[in-house]
C-alpha cells in the first residue's frame, strides 16, 4: 500500500538553521499550515526529550523543538566566546523563531525552557497563543528545597567549594536521578535518555557552560514577578501537565498558576521531573484537548 502525504506529515525531520552564525539543531513535524507548538527543553537534556511526544501531536500541529545553544546537537561555543545567560538563550530562541518565520505559536516549557520561553512572552505577548508547562516553574513555591540547596549556594557564592556539588547534578548519576526519582515504575524509563544526556554533558567546555547558566539562574527568580504579571494581564490559556513526584519543581509550582490564571488547567501525572519518559501518551491527550480549545487545529 502506498504512503499518502498525510502519513508523511507525521514523520519527524531533523534540521539545522543558522542564528548569529551559530548552528541551531531542531526537530520538526506536522503540517506546515497548522498552528505552531514550540517545544523548549530543560537541563540537562535537549529536543531528544520530545522524541515520543512529537509524533503524537504532529497530526494537528506544526511541532518544532530546538536544542538550546550549548545543548544537544546545537552549537556549543566556548564560554569565552558566548555569553551563557538565560537572556542570551532567550534572544537566540527569539531569532530562531524569526528565522523560521514563526509569527505566533504556543509554548511548551520544561525546566530551563520555562524562563527562556517566558522571556519570549515578555518581549512580545502577542506572539504567544497558549502555554503548556511541564514542570516549568515561575513561582518560588515551586522550588524543591533539597534539590535547589546546592544551586542556591552556588548562586549566592560562586566558588570552587560551591561548584563541586553543582557539578554532581550533571554527572551520569545526577542525571539518572532526575530521570528516575519519583517515577513509580522506573522500568518504563529508557536508559537511552539519561545516557544520551550524560554523554553530551561530558563534552569539553561543558563545565564552564553549565556553571555559567546555573550561576545566572538567579536572574530568572528576579523575573518571577514580571512573569506573574504577564499571566494576570494576558490571561493566556495555560495547561500545567506536571510530574507530581518531581522534587526539583514540586507540584505547588503547578497549582500556583491558578493564582494569576484562574482558568489554568492543572493535571498532575504519576511521574517525576521528566514526565514524558513514561507519560507521553497521557500528556499528548491532555495537550491535544487543550490546544484544540485554545488555538484550534
Amino acid at each position: 500500500m502506498s504512503s499518502t502525504p498525510q502519513q508523511f506529515r507525521h514523520q519527524v525531520h531533523h534540521r539545522t538553521v543558522e542564528v548569529r552564525g551559530l548552528e541551531v539543531f531542531y526537530r520538526e513535524a506536522g503540517p506546515a499550515e497548522a498552528p505552531v507548538l514550540l517545544l523548549l527543553h530543560g537541563f540537562p537534556t535537549s529536543s531528544h526529550m520530545f522524541r515520543d511526544l512529537i509524533p503524537l501531536l504532529a497530526d494537528r500541529y506544526r511541532v518544532i523543538a530546538p536544542d538550546h545553544i550549548g545543548f544537544g546537537r546545537s552549537a556549543a561555543p566556548a564560554a569565552s566566546d558566548f555569553s551563557y545567560t538565560f537572556a542570551e538563550l532567550a534572544a537566540v530562541t527569539g531569532e530562531f523563531t524569526e528565522a523560521l518565520g514563526l509569527d505566533r505559536f504556543a509554548l511548551y516549557i520544561q525546566d530551563y525552557g520555562a524562563p527562556i520561553g517566558l522571556r519570549l512572552a515578555l518581549a512580545d505577548p502577542s506572539r504567544i497563543t497558549a502555554i503548556i508547562s511541564q514542570n516549568g516553574n515561575a513561582y518560588e513555591e515551586g522550588l524543591g528545597a533539597d534539590a535547589w540547596a546546592p544551586v542556591l549556594a552556588y548562586i549566592a557564592d560562586p566558588s570552587e567549594a560551591t561548584a563541586e556539588p553543582v557539578r554532581g547534578i550533571r554527572s551520569l548519576e545526577g542525571i539518572k536521578w532526575q530521570y528516575l526519582h519519583g517515577e513509580p515504575d522506573p522500568s518504563l524509563v529508557s536508559p537511552d535518555g539519561y545516557h544520551h544526556d550524560a554523554a553530551l554533558m561530558a563534552r569539553p567546555g561543558q563545565d564552564e557552560i553549565q556553571l555559567g547558566l546555573i550561576g545566572d539562574y538567579g536572574s530568572n527568580f528576579e523575573l518571577y514577578p514580571a512573569f506573574q504579571a504577564y499571566f494576570r494581564e494576558s490571561q493566556v490559556p495555560l495547561l500545567a501537565v506536571w510530574g507530581e513526584h518531581d522534587e526539583v519543581f514540586v507540584p505547588e509550582g503547578a497549582r500556583a498558576f491558578k493564582r494569576d490564571l484562574p482558568s489554568a488547567e492543572v493535571h498532575l501525572l504519576p511521574a517525576g521531573h521528566f514526565a514524558l519518559e513514561s507519560q507521553a501518551s497521557a500528556a499528548a491527550g491532555l495537550i491535544s484537548d487543550f490546544l484544540a480549545r485554545a488555538v484550534g487545529a
